[in-house]
């Protein structure tokens, strides 16, 4: 099973989505989008590195990960931060998953949901006094749900020039026959991890290594990240692996809740 998080925005959810709680089976098309071009960008835990084949399918360029998860490519540098190629048709790239439920089709992926989270972000008014509102990069809050909302709340005040809106939920995802740094991550910190034979993934991208006990890079077997743990428990695990500040100096490990806040607040 494979933790993925995944980006359900306000305005999709109120126009095409269908309200879910946790525990629930969802089905969406997932695009890997640039991240800076997301609410801002300034994403940290939320970011998603993928890797494997290309092809086109509808007019729709996707990328078959090689753990099993289908995504469609947004536009513009293999439609994440990053991209490395490899062998033909391979690529490497990281960027923010968005629920897609718009334009063209393509397939979509199913899991359960195992933790929502209520994004709230920082709009700013640019230039002042023009009423035109713009979010803010990495300024935004994470607050835990149960449910997703049918329709988010609308803005709070913030000082002159400034708003809070909710813009939409962060979900972790656990989709079947994938794997995941996340998942990886997840491993880690319960134990489940041992010592990698190589680089568990690129430094300085979230969730892509762990380190054990003697500080030696680890790598975990797929599986079994979630076992024995109830919905609640699970939720406010997964919930630590998604924060909005960043780690303090060097690479991101992706231990939860270290040298930052639990309840994930800009």
């Amino acid at each position: 099973m494979g933790l993925w998080h995944v980006i359900h925005e306000d305005w999709q959810q109120e126009c095409c989505g269908t309200p879910f709680a946790l525990g629930d089976e969802v089905s969406c098309p997932l695009l890997l989008q640039d991240p800076e071009a997301v609410y801002g960008g300034g994403w940290h835990d939320q970011l998603t590195r993928v890797a494997g084949s290309t092809e086109e399918e509808g007019g729709v360029r996707l990328l078959r990960e090689e753990s099993g998860l289908v995504v469609a490519l947004g536009a513009g540098r293999g439609g994440g931060r990053y991209r490395r190629s490899g062998s033909r048709g391979r690529i490497e790239s990281v960027g923010l998953l968005v629920a897609e439920r718009h334009g063209a089709v393509w397939p979509e992926v199913t899991g359960r949901v195992r933790a929502i989270q209520v994004l709230t972000q920082a709009y700013e008014e640019c230039p002042p006094g023009s009423r035109t509102w713009q979010p803010v990069a990495g300024r935004r809050r994470l607050r835990p749900v149960d449910r997703c909302p049918r329709w988010f709340a609308g803005e709070t005040g913030a000082g002159p020039g400034r708003r809070w809106c909710e813009s939409g939920v962060v979900v972790t995802l656990e989709v079947p026959h994938t794997d995941s740094p996340l998942s990886s991550a997840v491993r880690a910190a319960r134990g489940m991890s041992h010592p990698a034979a190589g680089p568990a993934g690129a430094p300085g991208l979230p969730g892509t290594e762990a380190q054990g006990p003697s500080g030696a890079e680890t790598r975990s077997p797929s599986g079994g990240e979630t076992r024995g743990l109830g919905a609640v428990d699970l939720a406010a695990l997964l919930v630590g692996f998604s924060t909005t500040a960043p780690a303090a100096g060097g690479p991101r490990h992706h231990r939860p809740g270290a040298g930052r806040r639990g309840d994930g607040r800009a």
